[in-house]
């Protein structure tokens, strides 16, 4: 919910929104130009972006923010097509709706020598909604070639001034020029905070008097030359570390000379959290489930076994409609009558009914990864309720959003660092959302090869916590030929059968899946001998750690261990010429760990391995150390076992 504007009296007052925009001067260098000086990779670059964010006036004294931008884009290949359509987000809550409107869109293109302009069609113009709140006004230009420049201009219209939107400086395609500048009046404090590695040129002008002849002060921020952001493998959300500029309201002087403050604490953005009435007046209803509940623990001994009954009624009657937020949008009784509800109805029914059943439970809101992370205390940080129950000196986490999750075991999206817990009393606490049991995967495999090469077995995998909960997520409302595709697809081709599973649906047990299998490509014959790798097709053969520096954590979601078992039988007629010797790694202060034990008989080989990650994220000080550290394991991994013909 967007907050309510702030009116200040005032003596003149000039609308100024929409503001001319400085575009329209391409040049044929600019359009003849077939690739980026600095970055021969990019597919688009934009040449120029510069906008400007200030205050007006209306004659009935309310304030709004105006965002006037001016973009001008150079398109490299095919693949930079997209950056010839744009959208901009905006509120329509109610009487108080932003307004976004575009102008000076247009396309130019060489034909014969000659600048051809074209300009943005009406239906290249719409309006898409999102949600009850939200709607985004979109642009999709016309005639875009293989060197076009796209041009526009946009501004944004919001009477909400307890925050700027917010200015990013870097994006996927190098920025040549980009400028912003604030204007900021007297009137107003706000705290601005400056993400990302990126340092930008920062100007400060002196106060001087706008057009309703009170002073303001202006601030430019700009870089040149600014690298493409590169989205690198295992990122939890990459704009956690784009270079951008917030800006939140700090104070404001209002009508009668007092100052109102609005920069809050996490407890002040709780509280108005908890007072809002689709948050702490849901906790508070009751009636229209007590029956059921009642008659549902009538038997239960202990509060833990209350809790998974509660938490598996809930699960099975409720049906997640894939909405996040933290307050609910039509209420707990609606939704527990029609069994559908968005995650804060679903989240906090669960809350409020395990309360009644006397135990020590309260809602934790949190961001999602794909909302990111919060640097200013504010109830925009939030978009997502789960449920805590407090038991000792630990919380056990809930989220009956979806019907695989078990105790502790969260979707993966809401696996974003921390969440605040809110009580009754209205007080919070930060909650550490980092699993802290190891998901882990063993596999055994039983195998042999034959004497034409082929290798034919029998494969047992065993998946717990979260590795269990994808796999179920992910699999169990698929046609089973699907899967079997898909994972005959992973292994290169690997023929599959007799495929079953085991605790697939049981969400106390680990999920096993059994199957046998049939392959040529994982054995090498040349001459009298046989070359293989002894973790056949389990065998990690590509680093996904390759760039020389890392700027961003290394994000795993959750901390895991794979562990294999690998029993192969040797063909009659020959004997192990050479074995991988055994390998022991470990990275700095438990990171993770590999260990690669092999021996054989005459008869078989067995392997045994353990890879495991102990931290869901690495700092990017550790990068070289984790890339060596894969490089090394990988380098085992592909190591081959030798028989030869006796």
């Amino acid at each position: 919910m967007r907050t309510t504007r702030i009116i200040l009296f005032l003596f003149v007052s000039v609308s100024v929104f929409g503001q001319k925009s400085k575009l329209g001067n391409v040049t044929l260098e600019e359009l003849n130009e077939k690739k980026h000086p600095k970055d021969s990779s990019a597919v688009a670059a934009i040449l120029v972006k510069e906008g400007k964010t200030f205050f007006e006036f209306d004659r009935e004294g309310k304030v709004y923010i105006i965002t006037d931008v001016d973009v001008k884009i150079k398109i490299y290949k095919k693949e930079g097509y997209k950056w010839a359509t744009h959208e901009v987000s905006y509120y329509v809550g109610g009487n108080n709706d932003e307004v976004v409107k575009y102008s000076d869109a247009a396309v130019f293109n060489v034909e014969n020598g000659v600048i051809i302009k074209s300009k943005l069609k009406s239906e290249g113009q719409f309006d898409e909604k999102v949600n009850e709140n939200w709607q985004k006004k979109k642009i999709a230009l016309p005639n875009v070639k293989e060197g076009s420049i796209v041009e526009y201009s946009y501004s944004l219209k919001s009477p909400y001034i307890v925050s700027f939107p917010t200015w990013e400086f870097q994006y996927e395609i190098p920025v040549n020029q980009i400028k912003y500048q604030v204007h900021m009046p007297q009137y107003y404090i706000y705290n601005s905070l400056m993400r990302g590695s990126l340092i930008a040129d920062v100007k400060k002008h002196d106060m001087v008097n706008n057009l309703y002849n009170f002073g303001e002060t202006r601030t430019t921020y700009s870089m040149t030359d600014v690298p493409a952001l590169k989205d690198e493998k295992f990122v939890n959300n990459i704009r956690n570390y784009t270079s951008m500029i917030e800006h939140e309201l700090s104070s404001a002087e209002m009508n009668d000379g007092t100052t109102k403050k609005y920069a809050q604490s996490w407890d002040d953005v709780v509280k108005s959290i908890y007072d809002a009435d689709g948050f702490g007046r849901e906790l508070k209803a009751s009636a229209y489930f007590e029956d059921e509940v009642n008659t549902l623990i009538a038997d239960a001994k202990t509060n833990e076994e209350k809790m998974i009954l509660i938490f598996n009624f809930v699960k099975q009657r409720m049906n997640w409609n894939e909405k996040y937020g933290y307050t609910c949008n039509n209420g707990v009784r609606k939704a527990y009558k029609d069994k559908v509800g968005d995650v804060a109805e679903i989240n906090l029914m669960l809350t409020a009914m395990l309360r009644h059943a006397g135990l020590n439970a309260n809602p934790i809101i949190l961001s999602t990864r794909q909302n990111g992370i919060a640097y200013f205390p504010s109830r925009a940080a939030f978009n997502y309720v789960i449920c805590g129950v407090e038991v000792m000196n630990d919380i056990v986490l809930l989220d009956a959003s979806s019907k695989n999750t078990t105790p502790n075991v969260l979707p993966t999206r809401a696996l974003n660092w921390f969440g605040r817990i809110i009580r009754k009393n209205e007080s919070s606490a930060e909650v550490n959302l980092v699993p802290k049991k190891l998901s882990k995967q063993n596999i055994i495999v039983l195998a042999s090869i034959e004497n034409d090469g082929i290798l034919k077995g029998k494969t047992r995998e065993q998946s717990t916590e979260h590795n269990a909960y994808l796999f179920r997520e992910n699999n169990l409302n698929i046609a089973k030929e699907s899967y079997l595709e898909k994972l005959e697809k992973r292994y290169n081709g690997m023929q599959i059968d007799e495929y079953a599973t085991a605790n697939d649906k049981d969400l106390n047990s680990p999920v096993i899946e059994n199957y046998s299998f049939v392959d040529k490509n994982l054995v090498e014959t040349i001459g009298d001998k046989i070359y293989f790798s002894p973790m056949l097709q389990y065998t990690t053969t590509e680093n996904p750690f390759k760039q020389e520096e890392r700027k961003y954590p290394v994000d795993f979601s959750f901390p895991y261990q794979d562990s294999y078992a690998v029993t192969i039988a040797i063909p009659e007629g020959y004997a192990v010429e050479t074995l991988p010797a055994p390998l022991n790694l470990a990275m700095q202060d438990n990171f993770g760990a590999f260990k690669y034990n092999i021996s054989n008989t005459a008869k078989s080989i067995q392997l045994k391995v353990t890879f495991e990650i102990n931290q869901p994220s690495i700092g990017a000080d550790y990068y070289d150390a984790l890339k060596n550290f894969y490089k090394s394991m990988i380098e085992k991994q592909n190591e081959k076992v030798v028989l030869r013909k006796v």
